[in-house]
C-alpha cells in the first residue's frame, strides 16, 4: 500500500471492507508504529498486543472504547507517572463512557467484574446452552421455509439477545419488549450503525443506547433486593464485592447492561462472518456437515481470521517500550487485535483461513488480560450451536446474488467504525436438509 500516511484510518470509509492490507503495510513498518492524523500509536505486532493487555500497570483503560476522540481533557505530554495518575483521577468523569466496566482500570474494575463473574459461572453457562439449542431451532423456524434470509436480522441478532436475556434472568414476559426495543433497525447498517461507538460518521457518542438497559435493570434489582426470589436476577442483585461489601444499585446496572449491549453486537458480528465463510465455500460447508466435532475449530478460526473487535485503546501512563519502541508518558495506543490475530510471525499464512491451524486458540479477538472479554464463552457457545444446527438443517448455502452479487464481484458492506468489524448485513439462499 502506498503512501500509507495518507490515510486516515480512524476516518477513511474505504478501509471498511479491507483494513488487512493497511495493518500489513503499518506491520513491515514495524509492529507498534505512529499514525500522523490523530497521534495514536499503533500497535499491529501479536507479542507487543499481549505486552500492553497484559500491562495494566503502565497503560490505562481510561480510554479504551474511544481513544483520541475526543481525547484526553488536559494535556499528559512530559508529566511524571505520578501526575498523570493524578489527572486521570481527576478528569476520569469527563470521558465518554466513563461509567462503563471496559474503561475501568484497577481496583475498580477488580471490584466490578467479580460482580459479572459471579454470574457467568460455569454452571449458569451450562443451563444457557441448553436454552441457546432450543432457542436456536426456533429462530431457524421463522425462516427456513423460505429458503433464503437477511442472516444478521433474521437470525443472529434475535439469538443473540435473547441468549443473554436468558443468562442475565430477564423475565420471559419482558423478553419481547427487550426483543423490539434493541433489535428495531438491527443489522440495517444506516442510522444504528451511526451511533456506535467507533462511527466513521460525524455523531457525537452518548449514551442513549443503554438508558433503555439502564431503566429496566434498575428496576429488577431494586425489585429483587426488597423482594428476593429464586432466581438469577435475585443472584446479581445480592452480589457483594470481594471486601463484602454491598454495591449500589447502579453499579450492577452498569455490569449487566454492559454485558448485555457488549455481548449481544460481538456475537452477532461473529456469526455473520462465520455464516459468510462458509456460503463462499462449499467444501468447507461439507468437511464440516461430515464431521461436526471440528465446528469449534472453525469458530477458532473464524475468530481469528474476522476479529469482531478491530481493536481497543490504552493511555500510557510512563514511559514504557514496546517491541523495541520507546512510548512517551501520556501517549494513546491502540491494539489492534484484527492485525495481532494476522502476524506472520506467530500465525503461519495469516490471511488464509485454516482449519487444522494448530495454535488458532491462541488468537486475541477476546482480548486479553484482566480486559478479555468475560461473554467469550458465552459467544462461543452461541457459535458453535448456531452453526451446527444451520449445517444439519440446510445444504447448499450461499451467498445471495441478487444482493451481494456474483462471485469475483460481491458488494458487502461493513458497520461503519473502527472498534467493530462485521457485515450490515448478509443474505444467503438454501436448499432444506431431509426432515428440516
Amino acid at each position: 500500500m502506498s503512501k500509507i500516511d495518507d490515510i486516515d484510518f480512524f476516518t477513511s470509509n474505504d478501509l471498511l471492507v479491507d483494513p488487512f492490507p493497511y495493518f500489513d503495510a503499518l506491520r513491515a513498518r514495524g509492529p507498534v508504529q505512529g499514525e500522523p492524523h490523530h497521534k495514536v500509536m499503533m500497535v499491529t505486532g501479536y507479542d507487543e498486543a499481549l505486552q500492553v493487555y497484559q500491562d495494566s500497570q503502565s497503560f490505562s483503560s481510561c480510554v479504551s472504547v474511544t481513544g483520541p476522540f475526543p481525547g484526553f481533557p488536559v494535556p499528559l505530554e512530559g508529566k511524571s507517572r505520578e501526575v498523570i495518575d493524578a489527572l486521570i483521577a481527576e478528569h476520569r468523569h469527563k470521558l465518554p463512557m466513563h461509567d462503563q466496566l471496559p474503561t475501568f482500570d484497577p481496583p475498580v474494575h477488580t471490584a466490578h467484574r467479580s460482580l459479572l463473574m459471579r454470574l457467568i459461572t460455569p454452571k449458569r453457562l451450562e443451563e444457557n446452552e441448553e436454552f441457546i439449542h432450543r432457542l436456536t431451532d426456533r429462530t431457524l423456524d421463522g425462516f427456513i421455509q423460505r429458503r433464503k434470509c437477511e442472516y444478521n436480522g433474521d437470525f443472529a441478532a434475535p439469538l443473540a439477545m435473547l441468549v443473554v436475556a436468558d443468562l442475565l434472568g430477564v423475565p420471559e414476559e419482558d423478553r419481547e419488549t427487550f426483543r423490539k426495543v434493541l433489535l428495531g433497525g438491527h443489522g440495517h447498517g444506516d442510522d444504528k450503525a451511526k451511533r456506535m461507538v467507533g462511527s466513521t460518521g460525524d455523531e457525537t457518542l452518548a449514551l442513549k443506547p443503554l438508558e433503555f438497559l439502564y431503566q429496566r435493570f434498575t428496576q429488577y434489582i431494586e425489585d429483587r433486593r426488597k423482594n428476593p426470589r429464586e432466581d438469577v436476577l435475585t443472584g446479581l442483585a445480592q452480589a457483594k464485592f470481594p471486601d463484602d461489601s454491598t454495591p449500589d444499585v447502579i453499579d450492577v446496572v452498569r455490569v449487566a447492561a454492559n454485558l448485555f449491549a457488549a455481548g449481544q453486537e460481538t456475537t452477532v458480528r461473529l456469526l455473520g462472518s462465520g455464516v459468510k465463510l462458509l456460503a463462499e465455500n462449499p467444501e468447507l460447508q461439507a468437511r464440516l456437515r461430515a464431521h461436526p466435532e471440528q465446528i469449534p475449530a472453525f469458530v477458532e478460526e473464524t475468530l481469528r481470521l474476522e476479529s469482531p473487535i478491530k481493536g481497543d485503546f490504552r493511555l500510557a501512563r510512563c514511559p514504557v517500550n514496546i517491541g523495541g519502541t520507546d512510548i512517551p508518558a501520556g501517549t494513546t495506543l491502540m491494539v489492534l487485535n484484527a492485525a495481532a490475530n494476522r502476524d506472520p510471525r506467530h500465525f503461519p499464512d495469516p490471511n488464509n483461513f485454516d482449519l487444522d491451524r494448530a495454535n488458532v486458540r491462541q488468537h486475541v479477538a477476546f482480548g486479553r488480560g484482566i480486559h478479555s472479554c468475560p461473554g467469550a464463552p458465552l459467544a462461543r457457545a452461541e457459535a458453535r450451536v448456531a452453526f451446527q444446527r444451520l449445517l444439519e438443517r440446510t445444504r447448499n448455502l450461499r451467498i445471495s446474488e441478487e444482493h451481494h452479487g456474483p462471485p469475483g464481484a460481491r458488494r458487502y458492506q461493513y458497520v461503519p467504525t473502527f472498534i467493530l468489524r462485521g457485515l450490515t448485513r448478509l443474505y444467503v439462499d438454501f436448499d432444506l436438509a431431509e426432515g428440516a
